[in-house]
């Protein structure tokens, strides 16, 4: 693996463009856009504050930058670096904003959600949206980039209304069977959207794109309930992740329960593999400890890490929440599908260090990954069935079906892995540290050796 030399960021502001050409990166005040493969330094725009927050349009043609505190919003252009758009909420504040699908369009949310405002880039025309409710994820677009669903509040009831992006004209309207509504998320295919309350009640509820109800999930009642919803890429799964520390998935055809995932303190599956991570500080010598050698920064005292792999029964850590605090941590907050839908990964809060890989095609427990501390981020390779994770160290873990392995970030004065984003080839990862972010690349001679061994040869190492 290569890695490149190491680049400032502020506040984890770091994408690479929707077509992996254009790496771009906020500095404070500026933003910086480099060439992908090189890194170069390709355009560099000053903003009028600290930029809060960063996103691509969907053609790779402008790039937004959000100044919160100041209700601005800022639009360059990548064709023609003189162009530039401001656009100013003004006394009414600025709480989000975000690009349409289409990418000429631009969506803000004003302080205390008390409208959505829609700015046209080409014809500078602005339209409003009315009630939006501040919940979890109170908008969404469909996949092909047709239609919008936004949560709404009025008159103390929950309502979806869904828009054709074309022209924001309102094509449904109807009130959902939720107490508290707690977020939205159309299915990959665009044909269903998953609409689920608060935590305070176990409820998912299955809408058509005419407002239809299709089916409606509860698990359970008088207990916290849903803490996180995931589609499948394919659409034929729904997992959804819940206080009681279970995954339950729903069928795309009956809507029904078909299995239900357990995260047990004790794994006693003999056809999961466990890989537990194990550290070891190298000997040092006593030429090693000079004042030089110190100085420099060099890795002299970085904890070296491997997993081993552990026969059953293993014991998982896990911590005892507090009942006294808000929002505990206990539950499965984490869902995420590899790209095929193959795989479902899933961490649960209580168990902090410890991410589990489930089998779909088997609905069974595929692997454990206990690691030494809490994980920070963990993210699927687009393009193949791989998963990446961080834990706030200077290593980056990587897991396949074929084996799991632990690589350390080779820089001066150590890189912590806070968040880690894949380029859309899957061939190479940015690292984003607290303040830092570097590129690494995958080179041919690590694509054989992940690939190249047997499906059922189970690799624990360090690279």
């Amino acid at each position: 693996m290569n890695f490149s030399e190491v680049f400032k960021q502020s506040n984890q502001l770091c994408k690479v463009s929707p077509d992996g050409k254009y790496l771009a990166t906020c500095v404070q005040y500026r933003l910086v856009v480099r060439d992908m493969s090189t890194l170069q330094i390709l355009q560099l725009y000053t903003c009028l504050d600290q930029i809060s927050h960063m996103d691509w349009s969907s053609d790779s043609l402008f790039i937004l930058c959000a100044m919160y505190k100041r209700g601005l919003v800022q639009v360059w252009s990548l064709e023609q670096p003189d162009w530039h758009c401001k656009i100013d909420e003004g006394s009414i504040g600025l709480l989000s904003s975000r690009w349409s699908p289409d990418g000429r369009h631009i969506l803000n949310t004003t302080e205390f959600h008390l409208r959505i405002t829609v700015w046209s880039l080409c014809t500078k025309a602005v339209s409003y949206i009315k009630y939006p409710k501040a919940c979890q994820k109170g908008i969404d677009f469909s996949r092909d980039g047709c239609y919008m669903a936004l949560a709404e509040r009025r008159d103390c009831k929950d309502y979806v209304s869904v828009f054709v992006c074309d022209d924001w004209h309102l094509l449904r309207h109807f009130e959902t069977e939720t107490q508290d509504l707690g977020g939205l998320e159309w299915s990959p295919n665009g044909c269903v959207l998953a609409v689920w309350d608060s935590c305070l009640e176990y409820k998912v509820l299955l809408y058509s794109l005419d407002g239809r109800l299709l089916s409606t999930y509860s698990a359970y009642e008088w207990s916290l309930g849903v803490k996180t919803v995931t589609w499948s890429p394919s659409s034929q799964f729904l997992a959804i992740g819940s206080y009681d520390e279970k995954v339950r998935v729903l069928n795309h055809i009956t809507w029904k329960k078909i299995t239900q995932f357990e995260h047990p303190a004790t794994i006693n599956n003999t056809k999961a593999v466990v890989y537990k991570e194990v550290e070891r500080r190298p000997a040092v010598g006593a030429d090693d400890l000079s004042l030089h050698n110190i100085t420099i920064g060099t890795t002299l005292f970085n904890t070296q890490s491997k997993y081993e792999i552990c026969p059953p029964p293993v014991q998982i850590p896990v911590v005892k929440p507090d009942p006294d605090r808000a929002n505990p941590k206990i539950g499965v907050s984490t869902l995420a599908f590899s790209s095929d839908s193959r795989y479902l990964a899933t961490k649960n809060d209580n168990m902090a260090s410890v991410v589990w890989v489930w089998d779909m095609q088997n609905m069974s427990l595929e692997a454990v990954l206990e690691q030494c501390s809490a994980v920070r981020c963990f993210q699927w390779d687009p393009r193949r069935p791989r998963l990446a994770l961080c834990t706030g160290n200077s290593k980056l873990y990587l897991w396949s079906p074929a084996g799991c392995v632990s690589v350390e970030v080779p820089t001066e004065g150590g890189f912590q892995v806070q968040s880690l984003n894949w380029h859309c080839s899957g061939d190479s990862l940015i690292l984003l540290g607290k303040e830092q972010l570097l590129k690494l690349t995958e080179t041919q001679r690590t694509l054989e050796y992940t690939s190249g061994l047997p499906s059922h040869t189970h690799l624990a190492g360090n690279v």
